[in-house]
């Protein structure tokens, strides 16, 4: 459910018809800047008010927000409207985390094998009805098995290299054959069918900037990334968010504040399994005491606004804590509250932190099911290997190499590595740069 809307009172009412939950897109705008994720009715008067001046002359694109469901992406190459490859990646978050702030996953990890038949179904019916010649990227929300695409945007994605240096398969030099009208072959989808992953982790600057939430929202925050292989979806999790300068948890020290109870009672086997094995929890007062109840020990810390000992104010300094998991209550943004307080301090401080709670649990098993000697840095070679294949005029096609070698990668490696073979005569071509909302 979507609408167009030029006054407040139009925004009320749609919000009041789809239920729970909208998401607010003003028009005309980049990298989700400005959208917001709203509650009825209050929470969506105040984004209006955030995100821009309504009128009839600057709209606001109004849609439901679909709440815990999964995103995926469809990175793809047609050829006047045929299909010559398609790989489907997974986000670790759910959505409300913007794509560009995602951390992605090759090949998909949880993922019903009817979504992604669904997936392909769907990329290249769009492929066909738009008679796509080049590269396009396609995002979808997954619940259950109920597959709906977010936007298709018909150019190259951010996610080209990484899907192109962990397959294999050069997306960016079949797209270029494709739009030269170079004859191209499809690309077998076994070749896609790879015993290994890759992760994609996002970089961020938040201790650049002064006072800016390092909350993750729809809005694009990430400045960088950084994507690694491993032998399983732990292995190159770890790798991938280590290389951006993230820190293991040696003394064994991590904070918990969590806002919802759905939030706490999703995250209490990940609490548990940390005290198991030997860290020590500390919480807030909410947190802790529904950790008590269900059997996890913690030492409760007071927040800031309690002016009681112990108190958060005393254990966020450098040294004291190694990790915190701090999981905001909605999608609003209240910036001078405790939540916030916490978050930026952690920053400033150096302390790792964490504010999305699929990202936590899988940060959890992770990091319980892997040491450090585990993630060891093999060459690329040892994943992926070129293999000569008919794809134009007799360029080599890059497969997956069976993994026979001991754990572990460095991220993606130089293009001059020659994995990719490129033609010494073959120009990059236009890129297309239409866009369609779906």
């Amino acid at each position: 459910a979507g609408e167009v809307v030029g006054t407040r009172r139009a925004a009320v009412r749609f919000a009041l018809g789809v239920g729970d939950g909208v998401l607010g897109r003003p028009s005309f705008v980049l990298s989700g800047a400005a959208l917001r994720i709203a509650r009825v009715t209050a929470g969506l008067r105040a984004a209006l008010r955030g995100a821009a001046e309504v009128s009839r002359r600057h709209p606001v694109v109004l849609s439901k927000f679909v709440e815990g469901a999964k995103e995926l992406e469809a990175d793809a190459v047609a050829a006047q409207g045929k299909i010559l490859a398609v790989a489907v990646t997974e986000h670790i978050e759910n959505a409300g985390v913007h794509s560009g702030d995602a951390t992605v996953v090759l090949p998909p990890q949880k993922i019903y094998l009817e979504t992604i038949r669904r997936i392909k179904q769907i990329t290249a019916a769009l492929a066909r009805a738009l008679n796509i010649t080049g590269p396009f990227n396609v995002q979808f929300l997954a619940q259950d098995n109920a597959v709906m695409v977010i936007e298709c945007n018909l150019r190259a994605s951010r996610s080209f290299p990484f899907i192109s240096k962990v397959s294999g398969v050069d997306f960016v030099d079949l797209a270029t054959r494709a739009m030269m009208g170079e004859q191209v072959d499809p690309v077998p989808e076994s070749t896609l069918d790879l015993d290994y992953v890759g992760v994609k982790a996002p970089q961020f600057s938040f201790s650049r900037i002064k006072g800016a939430d390092p909350a993750l929202r729809v809005e694009m925050a990430s400045t960088g990334e950084v994507a690694c292989l491993g032998a399983d979806l732990h292995e190159a999790f770890l790798k991938a968010i280590l290389s951006t300068g993230f820190r293991l948890p040696e003394k064994r020290r991590v904070l918990l504040t969590i806002g919802s109870l759905r939030d706490k009672t999703r995250f209490l086997p990940s609490a548990r399994l940390l005290h198991e094995h030997g860290y020590t929890l500390y919480a807030t007062r909410n947190t802790s005491r529904y950790l008590q109840e269900n059997g996890v020990p913690n030492i409760r810390l007071y927040k800031i606004s309690e002016r009681r000992r112990p108190s958060l104010l005393d254990s966020l300094v450098p040294g004291r804590l190694d990790l915190i998991i701090n999981i905001p209550q909605g999608y609003d943004r209240r910036e001078l509250t405790d939540g916030y307080i916490i978050r930026r301090r952690a920053i400033d401080y150096g302390i790792p932190l964490m504010t999305n709670l699929q990202l936590a649990e899988l940060f959890v098993k992770a990091v319980l099911g892997k040491k450090r000697e585990d993630l060891k840095a093999e060459a690329y070679d040892t994943y992926v290997t070129p293999r000569p294949a008919a794809t134009g005029r007799g360029a080599a096609l890059p497969v997956p190499a069976r993994k026979t070698g001991a754990a572990g990668s460095r991220g993606a490696k130089s293009p001059r590595s020659g994995r990719f073979p490129r033609r010494a005569d073959g120009p990059s071509g236009p890129r297309s740069t239409a866009e369609l909302q779906a």
